[in-house]
């Protein structure tokens, strides 16, 4: 017997009774996510649980390397049964880690599974598994059974979108937007960046040879990308740019087009310029803008020489933050050109840098500037309250939009269910303590509101 019971974390009465009132079977709003639009249209079918679970999931693999398992049961060409008896054999080491959470609510709500996993259980579930994955369990339904209402992915302003585009014309019961992603914009000293560049001209139809002509061409893009129904923007900073009032941005363009190496000064100035752009743009469209701050990636070189970035070798940075993200935004609402913003940071020591900063540049409409879900390494049972914490003491938690996957998996969906026990968790025990009144009609409103309607009105979905 397993422990993930209709009660899991769910210690008082007011909690069981928010979430199994309010909380329970609300629709998903995943609004970012790293999922591939192409499996959704193909309607990606799974041969094993390896192929659907472990595949592409770093955080499965840090928590495999730090038990001790070889690279080739990890990223490598080792057997898919031997990768998840390598994952199964970990489990019980996990505990307290997310992944224990995770993995045995996934088991339980698609594949019926109250076992808890280990060396021992492995190959049963092994068994079970596969045999409902070749019985036609496919992605889709995956998605059907979550209850997801939309599916915002991560998309490349060169990306064609044919994939979203055909979805589009499909009568599904959900719906699967781009998000715009225009990192590799200010990644100037990239040895593929010209190669870059020109691939989005193309995109385009056009040509870049200035950064007017860069301009023009995000621009037409971002129009494209409008016209697919994206609604976000998703910004990923290991440091925030600095402003430089004696940069020359187009020159500095011009030269990292021509292949020149600019220093990192140079490169900040450029990324403060462009981003000053893209937020103006975001403003006029009622896009939302997303700041994701603070990892530091690609720390081993070895492993990022034999594997690739984005395998789990990435870490929490502590770079200064506060007055550069200021600046940022101020420059924007200077101009009255600041859009809706949300805040997420992977180091929770700078939770109340966020919290302070969202009430610098709000108006216009409810929660406009937002201190984004627990991300990353945050986003565990004690990051998770963390962030709900911290968010009520110096905002309203009332207006919050809630929980994203952030993941690549199409069993992820069980973090919103996650992320919804531990909000109604945490209401119950301040209600319990007569830090709340025991009002469960208003408690029950803002439930709701947090797990589901919030997202649906802030986003225009």
């Amino acid at each position: 017997m397993g422990f993930i019971t209709d009660d899991f974390l769910l210690t008082t009465d007011a909690a069981r009774s928010l979430y199994h009132s309010c909380a329970d079977g609300l629709p998903i709003i995943d609004y970012h996510c790293h999922i591939d639009a192409a499996e959704i249209r193909g309607n990606r079918s799974y041969k094993n649980l390896t192929e659907l679970w472990l595949r592409g999931d770093h955080y499965k693999w840090r928590a495999m390397r730090a038990n001790g398992v070889c690279e080739s049961l990890c990223t490598g060409d080792g057997s898919d049964y031997d990768k998840f008896l390598a994952f199964a054999s970990t489990m019980r080491y996990a505990i307290g880690n997310p992944l224990y959470h995770w993995s045995h609510l996934e088991l339980k709500r698609y594949f019926g599974i109250d076992e808890v996993l280990s060396e021992q259980s492995a190959q049963g579930i092994w068994k079970r598994v596969n045999a409902i994955l070749a019985g036609g369990l496919r992605c889709r339904d995956f998605i059907k059974l979550s209850n997801v209402e939309v599916i915002c992915t991560t998309d490349d302003p060169a990306d064609s979108l044919e994939h979203h585009l055909a979805l589009r014309d499909e009568n599904l019961s959900f719906r699967v937007l781009p998000t715009w992603r225009p990192d590799k914009i200010r990644h100037l000293n990239d040895p593929a960046y010209p190669e870059y560049v020109s691939r989005l001209a193309a995109s385009a139809g056009s040509r870049i040879q200035s950064l007017d002509e860069l301009k023009t061409v995000l621009v037409s893009r971002l129009d494209y990308f409008e016209a697919a129904g994206c609604r976000l923007s998703d910004h990923s900073f290991e440091y925030m740019p600095l402003r430089d009032s004696t940069a020359d941005p187009a020159g500095v363009f011009a030269a990292a087009l021509s292949g020149k190496p600019v220093s990192l000064q140079e490169e900040s100035a450029f990324t403060f310029h462009i981003m000053e752009f893209l937020g103006a743009e975001y403003a006029r469209r009622g896009w939302t803008m997303q700041l994701h701050m603070g990892a530091l990636r690609s720390n081993n070189t070895r492993m990022l020489r034999a594997v690739g970035a984005d395998t789990g070798f990435d870490s929490i940075n502590d770079f200064a933050l506060a007055e550069r993200l200021a600046e940022f935004m101020d420059s924007l609402d200077s101009k009255e050109l600041l859009p809706q913003t949300i805040l997420y940071h992977v180091n929770p020591s700078f939770n109340y840098v966020l919290g302070s900063m969202i009430g610098n540049f709000q108006g216009e409409s409810p929660g406009k500037i937002q201190f984004g879900s627990a991300w990353w390494f945050c986003d565990h049972f004690d990051g998770m309250r963390r962030q709900l914490t911290d968010l009520a003491a110096l905002g309203l938690l009332g207006r919050f939009v809630g929980m994203l996957t952030d993941s690549r998996s199409f069993l992820s969906y069980t973090r919103h269910e996650y992320f919804r026990r531990i909000l109604c968790g945490l209401l119950g025990e301040w209600v319990t303590a007569g830090h709340l009144p025991n009002d469960m009609d208003t408690l029950g409103e803002t439930v709701s509101d947090i797990c589901y309607h919030n997202a649906k009105a802030y986003f225009k979905l």
